[in-house]
């Protein structure tokens, strides 16, 4: 009988009763969900609601009967109630733009990406010795092969220095693996420099704050669906999917399709 826009949010939800108590809304604090596994909530995002004249006289409200939800893109949560909302909306209405000035991709010769929540989903996960294993996707390795045949360079660049990493790199046949990174912009300027490129040759796919600087350099950036905000608000393209479970071979197959 009704429709209404909502935005899938995923926090945790606390309130507090009349003695200052506070307490869980919707998780359990003994079984904590990973934000990546959490179902969340849906808000309402003000954008339309959508009802019969009917109904609306009959009920005098906006929507009323059986209500359907329309679930938007995050970016269409934000709405401009205080300054901090302003500077949100600005990052976002600069990536609109940038979307919509549709950048050369046949520029782009390097594709680079983080490791942790870009290829892989982000967790650590830990056997009963105490060894650190972690989940990366075979989309994502197929992907590095289609790039190289294409005569692209490809590499990673992590702030970690694992053997897990290392052992990762080498199966993939990176051209550049480079770990404990702590400055990526310098790490990509030496890179370009040693093999006569510019930042604007240059992909990068990240998904934290460590990778905003470089996401702000580069010719054309990259995140996952469950990058955090202001990665998303930074990135030329969000993948559909989240981390670890082929965001690279999504990415990889855009690029491709828009320089054949």
């Amino acid at each position: 009988d009704s429709v209404l826009s909502v935005v899938r949010q995923k926090r945790f939800n606390w309130k507090e009763d009349d003695s200052g108590i506070s307490y869980p809304l919707n998780y359990d604090v003994f079984h904590r969900p990973r934000r990546q596994e959490f179902e969340g909530y849906l808000v309402e995002n003000g954008a339309f609601y959508i009802t019969s004249k009917k109904a609306l006289l009959s009920s005098r409200n906006r929507i009323s009967g059986k209500i359907k939800a329309v679930e938007m893109s995050e970016d269409s949560f934000f709405e401009i109630d205080e300054p901090g909302d302003w500077i949100i909306i600005e990052a976002l209405m600069k990536k609109r733009d940038r979307i919509n000035r549709k950048k050369d991709l046949h520029k782009i010769k390097l594709f680079l990406t983080d490791c942790d929540g870009c290829l892989t989903d982000g967790g650590m996960y830990y056997t009963e010795k105490g060894d650190e294993i972690k989940k990366f996707n075979t989309k994502d390795g197929f992907a590095f092969s289609m790039l190289k045949k294409h005569g692209l360079l490809v590499g990673m660049i992590t702030g970690e220095s694992v053997e897990l990493n290392h052992r990762r790199a080498m199966k993939l046949g990176l051209n550049f693996y480079i770990p404990g990174c702590n400055d990526k912009v310098e790490a990509v300027h030496r890179i370009c420099s040693e093999n006569n490129l510019s930042f604007e040759n240059v992909l990068f796919v990240g998904d934290d704050l460590n990778d905003l600087q470089l996401m702000k350099k580069v010719g054309f950036s990259c995140c996952p669906k469950n990058a955090i905000s202001e990665v998303k608000a930074e990135a030329d393209y969000v993948s559909s999917l989240d981390g670890g479970a082929g965001v690279i071979r999504e990415i990889a197959d855009y690029l491709l399709a828009s320089i054949s």
